[in-house]
């Protein structure tokens, strides 16, 4: 196969306790969907369904590494999440079958140009720009669901230079990972290689050149990134 330009690299991920990396095809993410988060930024969770939005492929940044502060905001804000990582193939899945397409999980930050995102909701438009910038989805490596089994429950928090901005659990996620997974396999057609970030409990706030920021869920890796 000959390209008319230099063929990109595929972004991936590493697997925990694996030789092998996880390619990255599309990162989806789940808005509002810890109650708390929801009421911080103005909207009632109990009369909305799920939120979508994507983020690019190769916005993934490996953990441990130096973040750039992204161009065109004064207002970059932490989420930290419990990210889902697709091993098969589904379209219209039910919540009750949602589990058997999961390969593992991680935890990620859906770092935010907040006041783009502020500026967008008042015009009614997209998120794109306040979302999907460059290595705007810091990871820690999958952990396989043969590892570490099924994350129902378990506490989710980050910190910035040692201070607790983000604390809560992710049973108390308003839509549970199952019912995530069945209403976006309604909306596109996912495959191994998919990410969904499921969303951020209450206490999000702004990242400046210099932090330094540790993410976890129970069960998995810390997160671990520095702002430059």
């Amino acid at each position: 196969m000959k390209y008319a330009i230099p063929l990109f690299n595929i972004p991936t991920i590493d697997v925990a306790g694996q030789s092998s990396s996880f390619p990255v095809h599309r990162i989806y993410c789940v808005g509002r969907n810890y109650a708390a988060h929801a009421r911080e930024m103005g909207s009632d969770p109990k009369r909305e369904p799920p939120c979508f939005f994507t983020k690019p492929g190769d916005s993934v940044v490996a953990n441990g590494s130096q973040v750039p502060y992204p161009s065109a905001t004064e207002n970059l804000h932490h989420e930290v999440e419990l990210v889902v990582a697709i091993g098969k193939d589904a379209l219209n899945i039910s919540a009750d079958k949602a589990k058997g397409i999961i390969f593992g999980y991680a935890v990620g930050n859906d770092l935010t140009r907040r006041d783009l995102q502020a500026q967008a909701k008042k015009l009614a438009q997209p998120w794109d720009v306040a979302k999907g910038f460059d290595h705007s989805a810091p990871i820690t490596a999958i952990h396989p669901v043969e590892k570490v089994g099924h994350l129902e429950k378990g506490e989710i928090w980050l910190k910035v230079n040692d201070d607790m901005r983000q604390h809560g659990h992710i049973e108390d996620m308003v839509w549970s990972i199952p019912e995530v997974i069945e209403a976006l396999s309604k909306l596109f057609r996912l495959i191994p290689g998919d990410l969904i970030f499921t969303g951020t409990p209450a206490g999000v706030g702004a990242l400046s050149p210099g932090d330094k920021v540790e993410g976890c869920v129970e069960g998995l890796d810390i997160l671990k990134h520095t702002v430059v």
